[in-house]
């Protein structure tokens, strides 16, 4: 008699653009993209301000959606 072995289920497929946002996340996480230049020491004033790290964040998504797109 063959013995069965259990498959979980196979997870629900993805978006491209979840998985571009995935990819998006990956980017920024490793690298500090759109934080700008971190200055050595404490420094009190942010690199760049929220809406142009906002915007570099939003660029980066874009980016990352055309590669998947592929």
């Amino acid at each position: 008699m063959p013995e069965e072995t259990a498959h979980p289920p196979a997870p629900p497929p993805r978006s491209k653009d979840e998985i571009a946002l995935e990819l998006m996340k990956f980017i920024a996480v490793t690298t500090g993209y759109g934080k700008g230049a971190s200055a050595p020491g404490f420094s009190g004033k942010p690199s760049r301000s929220a809406e142009e790290y906002a915007e570099a964040l939003l660029q980066l998504f874009e980016r990352c959606r055309s590669v998947v797109g592929q």
